[in-house]
C-alpha cells in the first residue's frame, strides 16, 4: 500500500494558510499547520477541514504548535517570519528573521530528517542558505521558492501590455528575490519568437522595473500584509513537481557548487526537479549584459548573507 503524502507548513499566516488549501483540494497530500500561536493553527485547520466536504476531498490537516507532528513529513515548506511593512525591504527582515528561520530548521533536522524543506521566509536567499547549513541536508533537499513567482509578474505585465495569452510567454527571471532579480530576455519570447520583436528596449525596461517593484507595490496597497496568492501559486507549483515526480525545470534558489562560477550561496537559476527535489541545475548560457546582472544580483546576495 503506496504511503500517504504528508506536507507540513510552518506559519500558519495567509501564505501557508493558502499553500494548505492549495495541496488539499488538489488532492495531493495530508497537512501538519504548524504555527506558535496554535489557536491559530488549529483554528485554520477547522475551517479548511469543513470545507472538504463541499470541495470533495478526503486529505487531513492537523493544526499544532508541537514540531513532533511533522515527523515524517515528505515537504516541510518554511513560511513563518516576519512580513515586510510599506518603506521596508527584504533586507531590513534579515537579523530578525534569521533567528525564527534557525530554530524552524533546527527543528526539521531533528524531527523531519528526510524531508524536502522548501524556503518561503524572506529575504529569500539568505534564508535559504541559513537553512541549508543549519539542517545540514543535501543541497538537492533544500531550496527557496520565488523564482518561479517572479517570472510570474513578469509574464502577466508582458502579456498585459501586448494583449497576447500568458501561456504565450516564456522566461526565466534569475538572481535574487529582490530588486536585483535578472530577468533573462535573451531566453524571454512570445509564441516562440523574441521579445524584442514584440516591443522597445525601452518599453521592456519600464515592465523589467515594474516586475521588480510587484512585491512592494501588492505591501503598499494592502497596508497590512503582503501577496499570498500567488507565493502560494508558486510554492504549489513545486510541491506538485516533487509530489508527482514531474521532471520539470524550474527557476529556485538553491545553494551553488561552482555553477554559474559561483560557490558558498543560494541565488535563483533553473533547476529540474522530482521526487528527491533538485535534480540538477541547469546553467543558462547569458548575454554578456545578463551576466554582469547575475553577478550583481550575487554580490547583494552575499552581502546579506555576512550579515548571518
Amino acid at each position: 500500500m503506496q504511503k500517504t503524502k504528508k506536507v507540513s507548513i510552518i506559519g500558519a499566516g495567509m501564505v501557508g494558510a493558502t499553500i494548505a488549501q492549495r495541496v488539499l483540494e488538489s488532492d495531493l497530500a495530508d497537512i501538519v499547520l504548524l504555527d506558535i500561536a496554535k489557536n491559530i493553527a488549529i483554528g485554520k485547520a477547522c475551517d479548511l477541514s469543513d470545507a472538504a466536504p463541499i470541495v470533495g476531498h478526503e486529505r487531513t490537516i492537523l493544526g499544532t504548535d508541537d514540531y513532533r507532528d511533522i515527523a515524517s513529513s515528505d515537504i516541510v515548506v518554511v513560511t513563518a517570519g516576519l512580513a515586510r511593512k510599506p518603506g521596508m525591504t527584504r533586507e531590513d527582515l534579515i537579523v530578525k528573521n534569521a533567528r525564527i528561520v534557525k530554530d524552524i530548521s533546527e527543528n526539521v533536522k531533528k524531527y523531519a530528517p528526510g524531508s524536502i524543506v522548501i524556503i518561503v521566509t524572506n529575504p529569500l536567499d539568505a534564508m535559504t542558505y541559513l537553512a541549508y547549513k543549519t539542517t545540514d541536508f543535501n543541497r538537492e533537499k533544500v531550496f527557496g521558492m520565488a523564482g518561479v513567482l517572479d517570472a510570474a509578474r513578469f509574464v502577466y505585465l508582458i502579456a498585459d501590455e501586448l494583449k497576447v495569452a500568458r501561456s504565450s510567454v516564456k522566461t526565466y527571471m534569475l538572481g535574487s528575490h529582490g530588486d536585483t532579480m535578472v530577468p533573462v530576455i535573451s531566453k524571454t519570447s512570445i509564441s516562440g519568437r523574441p521579445v524584442s520583436e514584440f516591443m522597445s528596449k525601452d518599453k521592456l525596461d519600464k515592465i523589467i522595473a515594474k516586475a521588480r517593484k510587484r512585491g512592494a507595490e501588492i505591501v503598499n496597497l494592502l497596508g497590512s500584509g503582503s501577496s499570498y496568492y500567488s507565493p502560494s501559486a508558486a510554492v504549489f507549483k513545486a510541491i506538485d513537481i516533487i509530489l508527482r515526480d514531474k521532471k520539470e525545470t524550474i527557476v529556485a534558489s538553491v545553494c551553488l557548487s561552482g555553477e554559474y562560477g559561483l560557490n558558498n550561496i543560494a541565488i535563483g537559476v533553473p533547476c529540474r526537479m522530482g521526487k528527491n527535489g533538485i535534480e540538477k541545475v541547469v546553467e543558462l548560457e547569458l548575454s554578456q549584459e545578463e551576466g554582469a546582472a547575475f553577478s550583481k544580483s550575487a554580490k547583494a546576495i552575499k552581502g546579506s548573507i555576512d550579515i548571518l
